[in-house]
């Protein structure tokens, strides 16, 4: 009689889910549950129907072998597979999923059978990379309160809602159109004549030059480029989309994205899941309250001065070694030609020799580095590979610990995702945007612009050249906690969308500063190497107890964080 009941239970469950259970299944979850106590019944049944979910489904009809598949999912959850606090994660390895309409969830592509990526792509690759930069934000966009149907009977009227039109919809059109709303990509598809391009075709934008932008009357925050996804309003005659407002598609929090897709792991790593579902990690990540990670940005090894800062850095942080040390490139003040790959072997055998003094900070601490633009790598097509082995062959001997990723790079470290970017991509944004912000400030509009577009370089292919089947490693979707954009732009923090853009700033740009960001309480001091003998400073991190400790390292607290932004409504 227990057992009918159960069984009754789990037929119900997966049919208000709009799945039908085979008997085969049916019998098999009645055995797997019938141990279980009648208080965890429905958390562990809840469980399994999100595996079968995640599964890529031809129908309704649930069997045995999708809920056997989604038991090992929650088994494997259970026992925390995954015991690595800290990852890197290499751009080539990150995973590519692609959002399907009819199913309305991203699916793995090797479960959709897609070929395997190649760095020199075919190109329909380069058709897939700006169909799925659109499919995402499309998604997203009709997700947004502002775009979403009015529910039947609401008495809510203060929300004005708006609708997404096609392309096609304008082109078919033999009358005049008021108040028409497109998301589509920016393009120049002839000199100085632009268009709005979607899925379904292409429209001139007649209002859309350099010498008609003061004619745009709303024109939202950020900076936009060619190629660049956004939101048009205005109102379509004869073949011309007159563009009257101009903005960028909605960004979305992460825990909102997650809500609609669950524990699927966008980011990359081991877990089979995405981390912020691991409470063991979640205890870990709150119980060391004093983890840190020191970020420095064009750090010249072949610059003598340079060097003396950092045995200095290295020398004040080795009574108290932090949890990584985040180095980006460029590691050489000038490309040296010809000889750049022997002169950047030769300063990594120095590096290694100078921390083979601090045997503290090689045994406890991480060093990651990241390739900069000039650093003498196989390719300057982004996402760019690692340095080369037979450069960083000596210093790898003498720090095995060291790290030496491609860029962009993931880091994970317990709940917390974090994605490392070495290039100047907000000067290239800044030089290559339609409308230069007039409030100049920089920093605000280029976080909305990354959080808009979902993406690391919404930048056209002749500025910033991509490998085609590899833009997925550089979406930023779901938004990770931090993202670290080391560019030669003066150093700054911004917060938007719960998530933290931080740009570090030129080590020996801006007189030996850097960054140290503290995990537990998600905040960036400045920091700054002075000379050893300057004793007056005031030290912030909560690790130092005597300033002598430090030997020249100072820090202070961040005062330039701004505040969350929220979408601006198209009026």
């Amino acid at each position: 009689m227990a057992a009918v009941k159960l069984k009754n239970s789990i037929v119900s469950s997966f049919r208000m889910h709009g799945l039908t259970l085979r008997s085969d299944a049916s019998r098999y979850l009645v055995e797997i549950l019938t141990p279980v106590s009648l208080d965890e019944r429905g958390k562990w049944l809840d469980r399994i129907i999100e595996g079968v979910h995640k599964q890529s489904l031809t129908s309704a009809m649930v069997g045995r072998e999708e809920c056997e598949a989604a038991v090992q999912d929650c088994n494997s959850e259970q026992q925390e597979e995954t015991d690595a606090v800290f990852n890197v994660i290499d751009a080539f390895s990150v995973p590519r999923f692609t959002y399907v309409k009819e199913r309305k969830k991203f699916i793995r592509d090797t479960d959709l059978a897609k070929p395997t990526p190649r760095l020199h792509g075919i190109p329909n690759d380069k058709a897939c990379m700006f169909r799925d930069r659109y499919t995402l934000l499309h998604q997203r966009t009709l997700r947004h309160p502002l775009f979403t149907p009015p529910i039947l009977g609401s008495t809510d009227t203060d929300t004005t809602k708006f609708q997404l039109k096609p392309v096609e919809y304008l082109i078919g059109s033999t009358t005049k159109l008021g108040n028409v709303l497109v998301l589509g990509m920016l393009v120049q598809l002839k000199e100085g004549k632009w268009y709005l391009e979607d899925l379904t075709g292409h429209i001139h934008l007649k209002c859309f030059s350099f010498l008609h932008l003061n004619s745009i009357q709303v024109f939202q925050a950020g900076l936009v480029t060619e190629n660049s996804f956004v939101l048009a309003e205005g109102w379509y005659d004869d073949g011309i989309f007159h563009v009257e407002a101009f903005g960028l598609p909605p960004p979305e929090k992460a825990e909102t994205t997650r809500s609609y897709f669950g524990n699927i792991n966008f980011f990359g790593g081991p877990s089979p899941i995405q981390v912020k579902a691991s409470t063991r990690l979640a205890k870990i990540e709150a119980e060391n309250t004093e983890v840190m990670f020191v970020m420095l940005s064009d750090v010249w090894l072949d610059d003598s001065k340079v060097m003396e800062k950092l045995n200095t850095l290295f020398m004040g942080y080795s009574a108290f070694p932090p949890t990584a040390f985040i180095l980006c490139g460029n590691f050489l003040s000038s490309p040296k030609v010809l000889s750049h790959a022997k002169t950047l072997q030769e300063c990594f055998r120095d590096l290694g020799s100078m921390l083979s003094n601090y045997p503290d900070l090689i045994n406890t601490s991480q060093f990651v580095f990241v390739p900069g633009p000039n650093d003498p790598v196989h390719s300057t097509i982004l996402p760019r590979p690692t340095i080369p082995n037979s450069i960083i062959d000596a210093f790898v001997k003498k720090v095995p610990g060291a790290v030496f990723s491609s860029n962009p790079c993931r880091i994970q470290y317990c709940t917390q995702e974090i994605v490392v970017f070495r290039e100047d991509i907000v000067t290239k944004m800044c030089r290559n945007c339609i409308r230069f912000p007039k409030d100049g400030n920089i920093p605000s509009h280029f976080a909305k612009s990354l959080m808009s577009q979902a993406h690391l370089c919404p930048l056209p292919l002749h500025v910033s050249p991509v490998y085609w089947a590899y833009d997925s490693s550089l979406r930023v979707y779901p938004l990770p906690d931090l993202i670290i954009t080391a560019d030669k732009y003066d150093p700054f923090v911004t917060t938007a969308m719960g998530t933290t853009i931080v740009n570090p700033g030129s080590f020996s740009r801006t007189d030996f500063g850097f960054k140290v960001y503290c995990p537990a309480t998600r905040d960036i001091q400045d920091s700054q190497v002075t000379d050893p003998g300057d004793t007056s400073f005031n030290a912030s991190t909560s690790q130092v107890s005597d300033l002598s400790l430090m030997q020249g390292v100072e820090s202070q607290s961040q005062s330039q964080v701004l505040d969350d932004t929220e979408v601006e409504t198209l009026e």
